[in-house]
């Protein structure tokens, strides 16, 4: 693993963790993006197992976003936009032709490369899985003014017990009342894992925001490349799925894959199922 800190365009720095063949030209490595409340450690099992399943002479490379890990904080008026230069500074630095985005990862890679169109910054190759994209108001922001004012006041568990109870809609876990919840939270989040959590949550409200802020259209992509790949778990949310599905029927020539054993954490738990069918995309 090669590690490097980029500067960005307005003062901050982003880390860069590549893996894989050092030298590889832009056209053999795929940039990941990770998605909400993720560091790019947390890729790294996967960034592995993908760079081992693209073969010699390939290269993976994930970054920190804003917020977390190595990386610095969002600015003050941070925004898609922000995400969106990010994306383009890491693009400078590794010359890669190929992106790869995981739920709000997802969302950053796709306005990512809607802003690129007609520039030398659109890939050879986009895929995304399970991209958390509000089209049409398809996500229910209404949850999180309580999350920000929990994560405001340092009251871990509660915004623990919105977000789980927002992003696990039908779950057994949503049905717990939230007082409730937010104690099993408070338990859980002196976990080593709810450590990390509780360190980019405030960073969390911010991306949420900038992601789900403004409702999209499917038909606002269609101007993305006609190679487009989109994947969905088909043990993920049915929201993926439909999302998917979605933007999928919005970009023409684009494909579609559902990944059947798939659920929405397969990326950042390298499935070999899922590490396989975007090594054969990219290579194919």
């Amino acid at each position: 693993m090669k590690e490097q800190v980029l500067p960005t365009h307005d003062g901050g720095r982003l880390a860069l963790y590549s893996y894989g063949s050092e030298d590889a030209p832009g056209e053999r490595r795929v940039l990941v993006i990770g998605g909400a409340f993720l560091t790019a450690l947390i890729y790294r099992p996967f960034s592995e197992a993908l760079a081992n399943g693209l073969g010699e002479g390939w290269a993976v490379d994930v970054y920190d976003r804003r917020g977390r890990g190595s990386s610095s904080g969002q600015p003050a008026d941070y925004s898609m936009a922000t995400e969106i230069a990010d994306v383009r500074t890491v693009l400078d630095a590794t010359g890669a032709r190929n992106i790869l985005g995981h739920s709000l990862g997802g969302s950053v890679a796709l306005n990512a490369v809607q802003e690129f169109t007609g520039t030398a910054y659109v890939p050879d190759k986009l895929a995304v899985y399970d991209p958390a994209v509000n089209i049409d108001g398809s996500i229910d922001t209404g949850w999180l003014d309580g999350f920000e004012d929990a994560v405001n006041n340092g009251r871990v568990g509660h915004a623990l017990a919105h977000m789980k109870k927002a992003t696990s809609a039908g779950s057994a876990m949503s049905k717990i009342p939230e007082p409730v919840l937010a104690g099993l939270m408070a338990v859980l989040s002196r976990t080593k894992v709810n450590k990390m959590f509780r360190e980019v949550m405030p960073s969390g409200v911010g991306e949420l925001r900038a992601a789900y802020k403004d409702a999209d259209h499917a038909r606002d992509f269609s101007v993305l490349p006609a190679n487009t790949h989109f994947m969905a778990g088909g043990k993920s949310p049915s929201y993926y799925k439909a999302t998917a599905e979605r933007l999928h029927a919005a970009v023409p020539g684009s494909t579609y894959e559902l990944s059947p054993k798939g659920f929405h954490g397969s990326i950042p738990a390298a499935v070999d199922e899922l590490v396989t069918d975007i090594s054969e995309y990219f290579k194919g």
